[in-house]
């Protein structure tokens, strides 16, 4: 849990906390509403892409069997694309998870059956939905009594921390320093091998404080790169702490 508060911890970026959230605030939101544009089909393929998991274990967790939860997690997708329910979106109503739960519950209780919701999707992918992988992230999900709405957040959480992870290793990669985020990212986890800053030092010819103080750069600039995922999906910079500070509760529960 201690690594999980650390990677959610508030950093204040470089630049002052105003001037970087209005560059920020739920631009991939509001980009993805322009259907029409490269940078809207890009903005809405990466909010797909990094949150249909999270809806798709909701609607397990409500009881859906697994060609179920994958039709209604496409047929939402579809719904949300030919209603242009993105066109409401309002940074200033609250949260983007808030968003996207409400509108997805409220497709669940549409009066139209699976098999209407199966035929609206027309066999089309609005997603690259793999129920394999989805199922295989499913059985590892708490069997315990956490309910679908608390799983959601749950995964919304582990997903923000991923996406922040991703970011991360694209910017060592873009450095050409992969081989060197391998071995450091291995410090992050609380579950390491008994791997040593000295061991490092020697395979790259760096001196051990140098391997430190890279590991510490490293964490935390993960922490800014998880505190600018927050403000995507948030409506007011007011609320990135609080809602950091939500998610590590979910996280700790």
């Amino acid at each position: 849990m201690k690594s999980t508060e650390a990677a959610f911890s508030s950093v204040p970026p470089a630049g002052g906390e105003g001037a970087w959230f209005l560059t920020t605030h739920w631009s991939v939101v509001l980009a993805a509403r322009e259907k029409a544009s490269p940078a809207g089909q890009q903005a809405l393929e990466r909010l797909c892409q990094a949150y249909w998991y999270p809806l798709y274990a909701y609607v397990r967790r409500q009881g859906q069997d697994q060609e179920s939860a994958k039709d209604l997690t496409q047929g939402f997708f579809a719904r949300l694309l030919e209603k242009n329910y993105l066109n409401h979106v309002r940074p200033q109503r609250g949260k983007f998870r808030y968003f996207l739960l409400g509108s997805l519950k409220h497709f669940l209780s549409d009066e139209w059956d699976k098999a209407h919701t199966r035929k609206r999707g027309g066999g089309q992918t609005f997603v690259s939905l793999d129920a394999a992988t989805a199922e295989e992230r499913y059985r590892l999900e708490p069997i315990d009594l956490m309910d679908a709405e608390k799983l959601f957040e749950r995964r919304w959480a582990l997903t923000i921390l991923d996406q922040a992870r991703q970011r991360l290793r694209e910017e060592y990669l873009q450095a050409g320093e992969a081989a060197f985020y391998e071995r450091l990212i291995m410090f992050a986890a609380p579950e390491r091998d008994a791997l040593s800053y000295a061991q490092v030092a020697a395979e790259f010819g760096f001196s051990e404080s140098k391997v430190k103080s890279a590991v510490f750069r490293m964490r935390q600039r993960h922490r800014e790169l998880v505190r600018a995922e927050v403000a995507h999906t948030v409506g007011t910079s007011a609320e990135v702490d609080e809602e950091i500070s939500y998610l590590i509760s979910i996280l700790s529960r």
